[in-house]
């Protein structure tokens, strides 16, 4: 069966990061999507509720703090998960996606075994066999 019935949406500004992070999420079986603004990780949502959005902390138009939270605040994206990632800003930054409801939070640059080791463990999906 695989995990193609599984949604990810990546929000990531940067092209080339956003290309490693979509090769390893979409090798994973799931079914992927990108967007590289706050505003339109926002629409993309809406219009298709994800079953995980992996959310850069710094983007265009609204940070990731404020998608989060837009997030966590709609009762209808409440099952989503959440996972945070930023390049700067160590324990403070992790603190805070946290605090507004992210279900993890990885500091880039992160190793693609973890990467898609969390990516399962979040998405429910047993590694093992």
């Amino acid at each position: 069966m695989g995990n193609g019935n599984k949604k990810v949406l990546l929000v990531e500004d940067e092209d080339n990061i956003a290309f490693a992070l979509g090769f390893l999420i979409e090798r994973q079986g799931f079914t992927m999507s990108r967007v590289s603004s706050g505003p339109d990780a926002l629409e993309a949502i809406m219009a298709d509720i994800p079953d995980l959005v992996v959310l850069d902390v710094q983007l265009p138009g609204h940070s990731g703090y404020e998608v989060l939270q837009a997030l966590r605040e709609d009762a209808r994206f409440r099952a989503v998960k959440v996972l945070m990632m930023s390049a700067s800003g160590g324990e403070v930054v992790r603190k805070k996606c946290l605090a507004l409801g992210a279900n993890l939070f990885m500091m880039k640059p992160f190793s693609n075994v973890d990467l898609t080791k969390e990516i399962s463990k979040l998405l429910g999906e047993d590694m093992d066999g």
